[in-house]
């Protein structure tokens, strides 16, 4: 017997809001900010800011998947 696809769901979801992108876009550049920032600044660099601007990228890039 071959493979059989699962039967298809219909999409109930709703279109996510016009902020939503732009939304997350702001965060992941605040992080790339941050980030720039840490390495321009005349102290040494510091990994709590480092770190701070790693996760601020990932939580857009975690809020981009949702973004319908």
């Amino acid at each position: 017997m071959r493979y059989q696809l699962a039967p298809q769901r219909k999409k109930n979801s709703k279109p996510s809001p016009k902020w939503y992108g732009p939304l997350m876009l702001g965060i992941m550049l605040v992080g790339v900010a941050l980030i720039v920032w840490n390495y321009t600044r005349d102290q040494e660099a510091s990994n709590p800011v480092l770190l701070s601007g790693l996760g601020l990228i990932g939580v857009g890039f975690f809020g981009v998947t949702f973004w319908k």
